[in-house]
């Protein structure tokens, strides 16, 4: 009766429980018991170490075989070869039970990593190592760029921008009180390693106008998260690993601000919904109230970073508002890094109508009096005629690369064929991190 009590004892020991049956990790832990014990042997017949007896049996077994017959040179050698070929099988012999015990365990956990295990350690070690990369802006431009980048390395942090009064972001905001989570949810997706179905899951959108018609998933959860555990940037954290990203999503600030824009005819206008969709020219944007203040996780990140890039997205409604937030150009303008900006490909109606790369380089210029990049990378393949056509119905244009200018302005350009043609015109997200990625590699 003591001896029972005794042995489950020990195996309520967290350490003794791999011995509990059905854990199906014994076989490979006496497996590789088997292979550490004939590279022992092997060890010792090629010392010459006739210790225990049963080796000393074999040495002289082999000394007298046929095939040993000769000088005492030549019996040593096969002595030596002998214990070689057991030192190598009882590696292979160890090394196939190691493998067998990390995807008995691994598959336990998650049986779809278990039968790509190598390639899955090996891709997330190399990721690692990779460059600190961070991107600012916001909307689609943003997560495409992220979904490129997140090739190269593991190290990526996106600093969004937290303006967005519209749609799904802009009804949360207003009910609970949660600064938007449209962007964030984004981006989220865009550095996700976890399975289709579960990307797909936060960006599902509810169908209808009323309850939780026009609502995505993603958002509901973002702010579910932030009431439970009462802090927005804790929820970004805590959904990033639902998700398992590669990297981090931080908005650049965490304080509640509207977006105020300066018209051409003198007018303010508040709201970057109404701001878009508002037929006046922008003169100046702002922010409400204008001493919002910086993440500091997001002024360390941009400090420390190899790879500094802006846009690509609306400048005046995605990249500029990061701009605004105290203490992000300042962090930019002193920052080391690679610094490049990526002008948008087509003109976005109300905001940009009529705009040049060069007018889109100007536009960030004129709200930062410190120069916050070196290069500019645009786009000079023009899209099909037909999509020109499509876009130009709903008052879009192809943003006209006129590189001879920007280089006027003291700017270094990366221009090239950078998008991606389906059914909409955007960049392409491994053609836009090649050509960054490159740039580094040869800055370095």
């Amino acid at each position: 009766m003591r001896q029972s009590w005794g042995f489950r004892h020990i195996l309520r020991m967290p350490s003794a429980r791999w011995l509990l049956p059905g854990m199906l990790v014994k076989r490979w832990l006496l497996l590789a018991l088997v292979g550490v014990l004939m590279m022992f042997i092997g060890l010792l017949i090629v010392l010459d170490v006739r210790f225990p007896e049963v080796l000393t049996w074999l040495h002289r077994r082999l000394q007298e075989s046929s095939w040993q017959a000769g000088t005492g040179a030549q019996g040593k050698l096969v002595w030596t070869l002998v214990g070689t070929g057991i030192i190598v099988l009882g590696f292979v012999v160890s090394a196939v039970a190691i493998r067998g015990l990390l995807r008995t365990i691994v598959c336990a956990i998650d049986p779809v990593a278990g039968r790509r295990l190598a390639h899955i350690i090996y891709s997330r070690r190399n990721l690692q190592m990779g460059p600190q990369l961070v991107a600012v802006g916001g909307g689609t431009g943003l997560s495409t760029l992220l979904r490129g980048l997140k090739q190269y390395s593991s190290n990526v942090t996106a600093v969004v921008t937290v303006t967005d009064d519209g749609g799904s972001s802009g009804r949360l905001t207003e009910q609970f009180g949660v600064l938007p989570p449209g962007d964030i949810r984004n981006c989220l997706v865009a550095l996700a390693d976890a399975e289709p179905i579960m990307t797909e899951l936060f960006q599902y959108r509810f169908r209808g106008s009323d309850g939780l018609g026009g609502h995505s998933f993603g958002n509901l959860l973002i702010v579910a998260m932030t009431n439970i555990t009462g802090d927005f940037e804790r929820a970004i954290r805590e959904t990033s690993k639902v998700l398992a990203i590669r990297g981090r999503v931080l908005p650049s600030t965490l304080d509640h601000v509207r977006l105020r824009a300066k018209m051409e005819d003198g007018s303010i206008i508040e709201g970057e919904t109404a701001i878009a969709t508002s037929p006046l020219k922008i003169r100046q944007m702002m922010l409400n109230p204008p001493n919002a203040r910086a993440l500091d996780e997001a002024l360390h990140a941009i400090r420390e970073a190899d790879v500094l890039v802006l846009g690509p997205g609306s400048v005046f409604t995605s990249i500029i508002p990061n701009l605004l937030v105290d203490g992000i150009a300042d962090a930019i303008h002193h920052s080391h890094a690679l610094r490049v900006y990526v002008c948008n490909v087509m003109t976005q109606p109300g905001e940009t109508d009529g705009f040049t790369a060069s007018d889109h380089v100007r536009a960030i210029e004129a709200h930062c009096p410190v120069r916050l990049f070196d290069y500019v990378l645009v786009n000079t393949t023009r899209p099909s005629p037909e999509l020109l056509e499509r876009y130009r119905k709903s008052g879009a244009e192809f943003v006209e690369p006129d590189i001879d200018r920007i280089r006027a302005m003291g700017y270094r350009t990366i221009a090239g064929d950078f998008i991606s043609q389906t059914d909409v015109v955007r960049h392409d997200p491994h053609k836009l991190a090649d050509a960054i990625m490159q740039l580094l590699s040869r800055k370095r």
